[in-house]
């Protein structure tokens, strides 16, 4: 693992996974601070609570362009919380990572959280069956179903993890091996079925028996992530200011 760098360093951080992360790397000590960086940049706040969380630190490159317009289709691409295991190992292989890298992705999901609406149909009605996910957990559906009630409560949040939601760390690939992932694409990962996830299901085991593994994969999964078709000469533009586009 890299140590920090001196400089702010920008990290980019997916999936899993309702939408690509933001992660932002501070060198001083005294910066790290959701507040410190909230101020500077919105999604760095993000990193600063990854790094505070424990996450892994690695070296990534500076200056990168953002780009000028937005594109709904290509947001086609990101990967789904509904998303079949072969439809989400195949969005990531067109743009160049491999399964190890899918999987370590996503356990950027140790932190953060989803709204009900997002795997509402998991506790009730899976796949029109009208009976819920049979891969959840007894126990896990039953607080679930609390919850998220089937009316009225969309927009409520769960973690992710429900283990240790605001640390940085493998507990994700355990709730994986007791059938406690909270959407569909977390647990298809492991347990999908006809034999889905012969390749996947292996990487998840592994992570879960090592914390430096998953670390690891997962810096190397960010690099690679991060040179995916970066702007260069006179494409895009390096921000003024985060949030918005840069005025002529």
């Amino acid at each position: 693992m890299a140590s920090p760098s001196p400089a702010p360093a920008t990290l980019l951080a997916v999936c899993a996974l309702l939408a690509a992360m933001a992660l932002f790397q501070g060198a001083r000590a005294q910066q790290l601070s959701p507040a410190y960086y909230d101020e500077s940049c919105p999604h760095v706040y993000d990193t600063a609570s990854v790094e505070l969380a424990g996450g892994p630190y690695w070296r990534v490159l500076l200056g990168r362009r953002d780009g000028t317009t937005a594109n709904f289709d290509a947001a086609d691409n990101l990967p789904s919380p509904t998303d079949a295991l072969n439809v989400l190992r195949q969005k990531f292989a067109d743009v160049g990572l491999d399964d190890t890298d899918f999987v370590a992705l996503q356990g950027a999901h140790t932190i953060g959280r989803a709204q009900c609406r997002f795997f509402q149909d998991r506790l009730d009605n899976f796949a029109g069956t009208g009976q819920p996910d049979p891969t959840l957990d007894g126990a896990y559906l039953s607080a679930l179903r609390q919850s998220c009630p089937a009316t009225g409560a969309d927009a409520r949040l769960n973690n992710l993890d429900p283990a240790t939601p605001d640390a940085f760390d493998n507990s994700y690939y355990h709730n994986l091996l007791r059938n406690r992932g909270l959407l569909r694409s977390d647990q298809v990962m492991l347990s999908a079925p006809e034999g889905a996830a012969a390749s996947t299901a292996p990487i998840v085991e592994r992570f879960a028996a090592s914390q430096a593994d998953f670390f690891r994969s997962f810096a190397t999964a960010m690099i690679k992530m991060g040179n995916i078709a970066p702007l260069t000469g006179s494409m895009g533009e390096v921000r003024r200011n985060c949030r918005v586009v840069n005025r002529s």
